[in-house]
């Protein structure tokens, strides 16, 4: 008897649970979803707002009902969250109308030499050593794609102000990325790693995850060419697979995960033909990605480092700011665009989250203490960045005049951008992206 009651007992959890992945899951939608609920009855306060604002509360820094060690160990949804975030990021732009798009191209390179050199020079002049200024620059360059999709989708945004902000956040993140592999060689090289490796290592993590996510964009976008015109379900289960393949593969050939998530969804909409894999919409399931990607960020927010280095992240994000808006500014005005819609633009590009998170853990998985000095002042601006972000991209939205028409009525001009085909996706293209760069 005795012995069965030791065996019964021996199954039972000993002391409190320990959290797993699928309850934190379960938290972070929840909790999530109140704290979307919350922000909506404020009228100017974007639910991202909320999500993050809950994420805090229950996180580390709150109360605590999630521990770091939780949410080191859900970080696999957040990969797939923001996977899919930047396929549909990437689907905006195809490779060669971008580059045939002079103010396009002209624009994004200017407002990401500004900003590289923005950053490089503040950096320079508070103490930091070289190598930490040139990558934390080489980061600064990139652009939070969530945020501006998701606060679009909110105030049902459309036009060419949202279209020219999607193809420059795309284009800014894949300069960034090319910025941070042709800066960490001479990172690799400071701290001593042989110079073959310090060659090798960053082009095989640029080239290996463009060459996974082509692979995969080819074989989805066959498939994809099997389905019909009312079979919209079995596109999206497609999408998902092809994101979900390109991030285990980019894991198993150690390449850089949210840059296959971007290129695939870039090489898809170069390699799509008639299969309209990148006309695919999300709908309500993609709140499901949004709410876990903020109230994880707002739950992983280090309120210790935020005080700590608040002058330099205040100076970083001054920086920052001014360079990337002057710049889009400056080029709306070169190109006689709109001045509220060059305004806008350069409003919409300031969150940084996504990318710039990714870029910091590469540098600390390859280079620890290296990677130390770049995060405390990274991190610290990224969580100034997604306080403020969310607020500025809806005020960008309804300054542009972009919010709002994507509801519309039918046949209304104004719900569809101006110059773009009613069926066509979002691309950047002269009539679209050009209009407001």
């Amino acid at each position: 008897m005795n012995t069965d009651i030791a065996t019964s007992l021996s199954v039972l959890p000993h002391g409190t649970p320990a959290m797993n992945v699928l309850l934190v899951f379960g938290v972070l939608l929840s909790f999530g979803t109140l704290g979307g609920l919350l922000a909506a009855r404020v009228r100017w306060l974007p639910t991202i707002t909320g999500f993050m604002a809950l994420g805090l509360i229950v996180g580390p820094s709150g109360v605590g009902l999630l521990s770091r060690e939780a949410l080191d160990g859900a970080q696999v949804l957040v990969d797939i969250a923001l996977g899919l975030i930047l396929f549909q990021l990437g689907v905006t732009l195809h490779p060669w109308i971008a580059l045939r798009n002079r103010a396009l191209v002209v624009t994004s390179l200017v407002e990401g030499g500004a900003t590289f050199a923005a950053i490089l020079g503040l950096m320079v002049w508070i103490g930091s050593p070289p190598v930490v200024a040139v990558l934390a620059a080489a980061i600064a360059v990139s652009s939070s794609p969530a945020v501006l999709m998701h606060v679009a989708h909110e105030l049902h945004a459309e036009g060419p102000t949202v279209d020219a902000a999607e193809a420059l956040v795309a284009m800014n993140n894949v300069l960034a990325f090319l910025l941070f592999s042709l800066a960490l060689p001479f990172a690799l090289r400071d701290s001593k790693v042989g110079l073959e490796t310090s060659m090798l290592l960053p082009a095989y993590q640029a080239l290996g995850a463009i060459a996974v996510s082509v692979a995969v964009a080819w074989v989805v976008t066959r498939i994809a060419l099997l389905t019909r015109t009312d079979e919209h379900h079995f596109r999206f289960a497609l999408v998902v697979g092809a994101v979900m393949l390109s991030l285990g593969l980019a894991l198993a050939f150690k390449v850089s995960s949210l840059f296959a998530s971007l290129t695939l969804g870039i090489a898809c909409r170069w390699l799509q033909g008639g299969s309209r894999l990148t006309r695919v919409q999300f709908g309500g399931g993609a709140d499901v990605f949004f709410i876990i990607l903020f109230v994880f960020a707002g739950a992983n927010l280090h309120v210790h480092e935020m005080i700590k280095y608040a002058p330099v992240a205040l100076a970083f994000v001054l920086a920052r700011s001014v360079a990337k808006m002057a710049s889009v500014y400056g080029c709306g005005l070169a190109f006689k665009h709109p001045h509220r819609q060059s305004v806008s633009a350069g409003m919409l590009l300031l969150p940084m989250a996504g990318l710039a998170i990714g870029l910091v853990q590469t540098t600390s998985g390859l280079l620890p203490e290296l990677g130390a000095q770049v995060s405390a002042i990274v991190l610290a601006s990224v969580a100034l960045f997604e306080t403020i972000g969310p607020p500025i991209a809806a005020l960008a939205l309804r300054l542009s005049g972009d919010a709002g028409r994507a509801a519309a009525a039918p046949g209304d001009p104004e719900s569809v951008p101006p110059t773009s085909p009613p069926t066509a996706p979002k691309s950047p293209s002269k009539s679209a992206a050009g209009e407001s760069a």
